[in-house]
């Protein structure tokens, strides 16, 4: 071959390169732009007043394309699928009790994104802000509304696999003190203090006592479900095989994604109710794979996010293991059920 066909394939596979690159901005930038209209047939989404006090609300965050889309919006929990007030407010993960909201927010830099989280009050004003280290990925608040946790990828990017790193913060919504990472408690597995190096914590969900705890530790390829308290700065291993812990509102059960063997490695869980008098596990009667912490609607039922046409859709299922699961809301993820 000579030099100067080589050079004719240099410059040609180099245009194909670019062609290509260009035609990738393209593609992305036409999808940007068709997010900020609305979507045929989604729902309707106005501007309004959304508080973290009414009565018998769903706030959740809000995935239908549109001028909208990512704000904290509402409907009535008996009517999920109907029309949504949008607050303005953006947040990536969102959740609230007794007036007191946490939202994980992304920050739009130059060069990179940084991300932070909001700690709201029930007109959701901010009264204070936290760095978060990484891609947020879960939240919660105590049921007194006194603390607000977080979980944030600060390596990898999906639960799924094994090659990924998360920190977990606590803040006292009360004082503004921060607990940056759980990773500082003393962990007691099998009755031992334990110690290694690769420990994660993520999915905490709050008791209603202000000092118990539970979330999700994972250490030599195996998690745990653990118990923590705040007075003792202490976790304790209680169950294994058990991701994104969700207490029931009467504190007895915790709803959670399990792995099951024999399913994809992308895809690898299914949801399961623990009971944590007896240790006893049911599993419910979703049957794809959920990647989610779940949320009770109440002590029955709990709802939780599947991937939908525009992000997510919400779902629910009965928490004793029978009925179906049923779509309740398309476009959203993220849900908080709010109000007296």
């Amino acid at each position: 071959m000579t030099l100067r066909s080589r050079i004719l394939i240099l410059v040609a596979a180099l245009a194909a390169l670019g062609a290509t690159a260009l035609a990738s901005v393209l593609h992305a930038s036409a999808r940007a732009e068709r997010r900020d209209h609305t979507q045929a047939g989604g729902p309707k989404v106005t501007s309004g007043t959304v508080t973290l006090t009414t009565p018998g609300n769903m706030i959740f965050r809000n995935m239908a394309w549109g001028p909208h889309r990512d704000e904290l919006t509402t409907t009535p929990a008996t009517d999920p699928a109907g029309p949504r007030t949008a607050s303005g407010v953006k947040c990536l993960r969102f959740y609230a009790a007794s007036g007191t909201g946490v939202c994980l927010q992304a920050v739009h830099g130059p060069v990179s994104d940084t991300y932070r989280a909001l700690i709201l009050d029930a007109k959701l004003h901010t009264r204070a802000h936290y760095d978060v280290p990484g891609i947020p990925s879960r939240a919660r608040v105590s049921p007194t509304g006194h603390y607000a946790a977080w979980t944030a990828f600060v390596g990898g990017d999906s639960y799924a696999g094994t090659n990924f790193s998360t920190r977990t913060a606590i803040a006292d919504t009360r004082t503004g003190r921060l607990i940056p990472s759980l990773e500082a408690f003393r962990i007691v597995r099998d009755g031992r203090s334990y110690q290694s190096a690769d420990v994660n914590f993520w999915g905490l969900t709050f008791a209603s006592d202000d000092d118990t705890f539970y979330a999700t530790l994972a250490t030599k390829g195996t998690t745990y479900l653990v118990r923590g308290s705040l007075r003792t700065r202490t976790v304790t291993t209680l169950h294994p095989n058990v991701e994104c812990p969700s207490l029931s509102p009467d504190g007895t059960r915790i709803a959670y994604k399990k792995r099951v063997k024999g399913l994809p490695k992308d895809s690898p869980w299914r949801l399961y109710v623990l009971d944590l008098r007896t240790m006893r596990e049911t599993p419910l009667a979703e049957t794809r794979s959920v990647d989610d912490q779940a949320v009770w609607k109440d002590a029955r039922t709990v709802v939780y996010a599947l991937p939908g046409d525009y992000g997510a859709d919400l779902y629910e299922v009965p928490a004793d293991g029978s009925g179906k699961p049923r779509r309740i809301s398309a476009s959203a993820v993220s849900p908080a059920y709010v109000g007296p």
